[in-house]
């Protein structure tokens, strides 16, 4: 956080660290802790990980209002300090600010719950607070899970599916659950009114504040957030899909259907997310208590979570690196 506020307001030199400190930095702490055989600190108490929570929500509106009133020239960025801070931050809120909102939104605590909600509504993702807890965790490796890519899909095509999809599935969820409850007044509105009606507000406040400049860099901040969001989940369960059974139904998601990335460094940054599968099987389990399945139940990636999102930008090099050990996986459960 002090190198994103220094490169937003001093720009120059320090944009540089900034962004390294969340790519390459990031990347050589994870293999150093990998070759030590670190998996990460000792867990926190809940009530700690609730209070990292909460400040990581206030500390994520706070670097939201100072990237864009850098990026929308408010310090005199350049172009090439400019771009760097853009990605600094971006990357920021796409690895660090959502991995939060979603630890918060499986929060029973409603306080928590709405400051996660708030965060996703803030990067214009407000629907992924109802999509992912109604129709990704009870859906998942699926095809009717929309955030589940199916083999040889590239990410392209997968997120120009799953982002629409998702959104018409969640608001469909929350609109049925209210019909069914037979809720009326305040209790039954469709929470997509608080995602659609915030994300206006929010667009309004930042013209206002920042002008076009700013609405334009808060457009594509928000728009590189959630592309970080999509590769974690096409990353996180690329071609795993749940077996029929002899009765016709699907076995139950279980550790063999998420892939679990063990890196220490990035695994803390991200609030234990890439421990992926503990949190499908519990979803309420706080971030500190989720554990690592044996590399025998859950498949692992061969690299970091966001090393892998990155790869599977490219989808040549993602499909020669994945595709093998998806068929090597096949072929153990033949056997």
């Amino acid at each position: 956080m002090p190198l994103l506020i220094l490169a937003a307001v001093l720009g120059g030199v320090w944009s540089l660290p900034a962004l390294l400190s969340m790519t390459l930095v990031l990347h050589v702490a994870d293999e150093v802790a990998r070759e030590r055989g670190a998996t990460g600190p000792e867990p926190q108490t809940v009530a700690a990980a609730d209070r990292l929570s909460v400040l990581l929500a206030v500390v994520h509106f706070l670097l939201l209002l100072i990237g864009l009133w850098a990026l929308s020239g408010g310090s005199g960025l350049g172009l090439f300090d400019g771009i760097a801070t853009f990605l600094a931050f971006g990357l920021w809120f796409g690895q660090v600010s959502n991995s939060n909102a979603h630890e918060l939104i499986h929060r029973s605590d409603r306080r928590l719950f709405g400051l996660g909600m708030a965060v996703y509504i803030s990067l214009l993702f407000g629907h992924h607070t109802s999509a992912h807890r109604l129709v990704h965790h009870r859906f998942v490796a699926t095809p009717d899970d929309p955030n589940t890519a199916a083999e040889g899909e590239s990410f392209y095509a997968f997120a120009a599916r799953a982002w629409p999809v998702a959104f018409v599935a969640g608001y469909e969820m929350e609109k049925n659950r209210r019909e069914k409850a037979r809720l009326t007044g305040l209790a039954g509105l469709n929470p997509y009114s608080i995602y659609l009606g915030g994300a206006a507000l929010a667009l309004v406040a930042v013209l206002w504040l920042f002008g076009f400049d700013g609405l334009l860099a808060y457009l594509l901040l928000c728009a590189h957030a959630q592309v970080q969001l999509l590769l974690s989940d096409y990353v996180q369960h690329y071609g795993l899909l749940r077996r029929e059974l002899p009765s016709g139904g699907l076995e139950p998601a279980g550790p063999g259907h998420s892939w679990d990335a063990p890196h220490a460094f990035s695994g803390m940054m991200m609030l234990n997310a890439p421990r992926h599968a503990d949190h499908h099987a519990h979803p309420a389990r706080p971030y500190p208590e989720l554990g690592l399945n044996p590399v025998t139940e859950t498949p692992r990636l061969p690299h970091s979570l966001p090393v892998m999102a990155t790869i599977a930008l490219i989808p040549p090099v993602w499909h020669r690196l994945m595709d093998r050990r998806l068929a090597a996986m096949r072929r153990r459960a033949d056997a």
